[in-house]
């Protein structure tokens, strides 16, 4: 009776099942566009063409994957530890509270790639804090982690309105933002690294945290596969009882776990604030933090796995405002259905085939070793 529920090979676990989640996604979305009377087809082209087919289409599908890449790694991290983390959105807007320290305060006197690493860890100090007391609360008083970060989401968004009118809001402005940064505040664009595929940037806000958003993964990867403590989260992760049995502290693995998660949801908030507003504005996480758990479950929280969704959920965001354009029955709520049915089916559908699947491999090796399977049984 165990055959069925086998483990299946990498190449079905990390590819398979999650493109079958994604062709019944767009089937779907195919029938809500077939449904408001336009062609699929031409919306499929329409959306491809608008991410990847130009320079600045390129741009901006990357730029909205470096969001991703930092949300989707900070869900990642908390989940190999048996962690769900639903705060990082939260946790991005009390990180852009350190970006803007740091922008406000060196950016008249000292030039970018001096600020850069300030505003790097005023974003993991501020990210890493604000995730501190769910982790303590999770880890000393068993209060759920997915309840507190969802109540520390909303606290976010109201202490990040409170800096803004107060704080970081110039004397006098009636715009609740703060003030435009100087050059040093100001992040470059990677105009280059398109160049070499002849791709011609334009306008796009693709800039340099994409470089640091690829570095993250890197660190993730070997913090998670190449380190102890990486080991004891993942033995925490897949049992508790195992990892209190090795002598592994539960409570300072779930702390540590996520202070990093914050601190990588931190992060995002530089690709918005230095990388293209070079201001602070209300709404500038623009539900980031949410998609990162689809781009997690997608990704198998794994680091590669979690940029090629991030380019997915980057190429759903740029394609669909092509769509909205080009297609005037399709509105900017229609394109949001679509982006939800991706999540619907990379989240909550995560394993809508898995059974099928694992029930056809079983049925593959029955076929290829029956003296192994009779043995067995």
């Amino acid at each position: 009776m165990s055959a069925p529920f086998a483990k299946l090979p990498n190449w079905a676990e990390y590819g398979l099942i999650p493109l079958l989640n994604l062709i019944a996604a767009f089937l779907i979305s195919g029938l809500v566009v077939l449904f408001v009377g336009e062609n699929p087809l031409r919306a499929a082209e329409l959306m491809i063409t608008g991410a990847f087919g130009s320079g600045e289409g390129v741009g901006y599908t990357l730029f909205y994957a470096t969001n991703f890449i930092f949300a989707g790694l900070a869900v990642a991290v908390a989940a190999h530890a048996g962690l769900f983390n639903i705060g990082v959105e939260g946790q991005a807007y009390i990180g852009g509270i350190g970006v803007a320290a740091a922008c406000l305060m060196f950016d008249a006197t000292l030039p970018w790639y001096v600020v850069f690493p300030l505003a790097i860890v005023g974003s993991i100090a501020t990210g890493a804090l604000w995730a501190l007391v769910p982790a303590w609360l999770q880890a000393y008083r068993g209060s759920h982690i997915v309840i507190t970060t969802i109540m520390f989401n909303y606290m976010a968004n109201s202490l990040m309105l409170w800096m803004l009118i107060n704080v970081f809001k110039p004397f006098g402005s009636m715009a609740i933002q703060s003030r435009t940064f100087e050059a040093g505040g100001q992040l470059p664009k990677l105009d280059w690294l398109l160049a070499i595929f002849g791709l011609d940037n334009r306008n796009s806000p693709f800039n340099l945290s994409f470089l640091l958003a690829l570095l993250a993964c890197y660190l993730v990867w070997l913090l998670i596969w190449r380190t102890r403590l990486g080991y004891e989260m993942r033995t925490l992760g897949h049992s508790s009882g195992a990892a209190r049995y090795a002598g592994i502290s539960e409570k300072k693995i779930i702390i540590v776990t996520m202070l990093i998660s914050g601190a990588l949801a931190g992060l995002l908030a530089i690709n918005s604030i230095m990388g293209d507003q070079f201001r602070v504005q209300q709404e500038f996480v623009a539900g980031a933090g949410f998609v990162g758990i689809a781009v997690a479950l997608m990704g198998r929280s794994h680091p590669v796995g979690i940029i090629l969704a991030s380019i997915l959920f980057g190429m759903l965001y740029q394609g669909g405002a092509e769509i909205a354009f080009e297609m005037p029955n399709i509105s900017r709520d229609m394109i949001v259905i679509i982006q939800g049915l991706v999540i619907l089916f990379a989240g909550a559908l995560e394993h809508l085939f898995r059974p099928a699947v694992t029930i056809t491999f079983a049925r593959m090796r029955r076929g290829g070793a029956p003296t192994t399977e009779a043995a067995g049984g």
